[in-house]
């Protein structure tokens, strides 16, 4: 790997990396759904 051109490009890489991992051990609670499935939670992120 190249490593990250900035700061902020890494550290919007590591969040989206440790929403990923917190999605996938249900750890992601949203107002509107306490338990969403992972598709519903992706979608939500794509969004």
């Amino acid at each position: 790997m190249l490593g990250f051109k900035s700061i902020t490009c890494a550290t919007t890489i590591l969040c989206g990396i440790e929403m990923v991992h917190m999605m996938r051990k249900r750890q992601a609670g949203y107002a509107d759904n306490p338990a969403p499935s992972f598709v519903e939670q992706f979608e939500i992120l794509a969004t």
